[in-house]
């Protein structure tokens, strides 16, 4: 009988899901004014548009569009990634419900170009005390089978 795999939990809880089933996207939570319908990510409670309090829960992505990105040569604290990886990239991606949100992005330095399409994705950091999957969301090129 195969073995089960650790739960995973969320580096801070509230930006972003976590499904049940591996195979199916993480989404981003956000928020939308019920006044002027502008939507934010992260959640807030009052608009930054119209000033309005009060927004609503809503789902973000799981794709968006790499608005504009840059190289950091210095490992990633906290990464698991090798600091022999050569670095990381951080971007803005714009998500179709809105927003543009800054992230770190999964990838090589080649993988990425201003304009594509990113798949949101959630990166291993480490395991907690309890062997629990510690995950943070990134952005990443689409696989081919994604396309």
């Amino acid at each position: 009988m195969p073995t089960a795999a650790p739960r995973r939990r969320a580096i801070e809880d509230g930006f972003f899901t976590i499904p049940d089933d591996p195979a199916a996207p993480p989404r981003l939570l956000g928020s939308r004014c019920r006044a002027c319908g502008e939507t934010f990510f992260p959640r807030r409670t009052v608009c930054a548009k119209c000033l309005a309090i009060g927004t609503e829960p809503v789902e973000l992505g799981p794709r968006g569009r790499l608005w504009t990105w840059t190289w950091c040569h210095l490992p990633l604290f906290g990464s698991r990634r090798s600091p022999d990886d050569g670095g990381y990239g951080v971007g803005q991606v714009d998500l179709p419900e809105g927003p543009r949100v800054q992230c770190v992005l999964a990838g090589k330095r080649g993988d990425f170009a201003i304009g594509m399409e990113l798949v949101l994705d959630l990166e291993l950091l480490g395991q907690t005390k309890d062997g629990e999957d510690l995950v943070i969301f990134r952005f990443r090129p689409p696989k081919a089978d994604e396309a």
